[in-house]
């Protein structure tokens, strides 16, 4: 597999085959799901998500879910798994590594290399998620939205790749307003634990 640094990756035909599998369980679990021409599907084991468009791989971009693992309880610091849309987009024009705090870009810039590192800062752009899977991530107690699960990017950039963040999706800057400009509002994501 061949990645490179703008989420994009050069006709794996193994990758390819991992999206049509994707897509047939995507038809099977949800068939009543809303249609649209992407879907992200984060992939817990393998700490990637990619960007699926019109049934194609399009990009595919290192990440991290949770330290604390899967789960969808309120404040257990968890990834949420199952259906998701991105409700809200956020940080539009943010430069990279600007601080957002209560969805507002701050002013201030996260400083990657020492003082931000483990302050869980989110940075450059957020998609806001909400659950589409009663019980599971949408309704009391389990609420993806009310959670305040958020794609992002974040100022400790060197732990993507690894579990490590409080129960976001975090990405690197760079991947994160790429993905922003790439697709739009209501965009399915699937999270799975595989």
């Amino acid at each position: 597999m061949l990645l490179l640094s703008n989420g994009m990756f050069g006709g794996d035909p193994l990758k390819q085959g991992l999206v049509d599998l994707l897509m047939e369980f995507m038809n099977a679990r949800y068939p009543d799901r809303p249609q649209a021409d992407d879907l992200l599907y984060v992939s817990v084991q393998r700490q990637q998500l990619i960007h699926v468009n019109r049934g194609r791989s399009v990009g595919i971009y290192p990440i991290s879910t949770a330290k604390a693992g899967l789960g969808g309880d309120q404040d257990s610091f968890r990834t949420p798994t199952g259906l998701h849309r991105v409700s809200e987009k956020i940080g539009d024009g943010v430069p990279a590594f600007g601080i957002l705090k209560d969805r507002e870009f701050t002013g201030a810039m996260a400083d990657p290399d020492f003082a931000d590192v483990d302050k869980d800062r989110i940075t450059s752009r957020l998609l806001w998620l909400e659950g589409l899977e009663p019980g599971v991530n949408q309704g009391h107690n389990f609420d993806s939205h009310e959670r305040y699960i958020y794609i992002h990017g974040t100022a400790n950039e060197r732990t993507i790749g690894t579990a490590s963040s409080m129960g976001c999706v975090r990405m690197l800057n760079a991947d994160i307003i790429q993905l922003f400009d790439s697709i739009p509002v209501g965009t399915l994501v699937v999270i799975l634990d595989n």
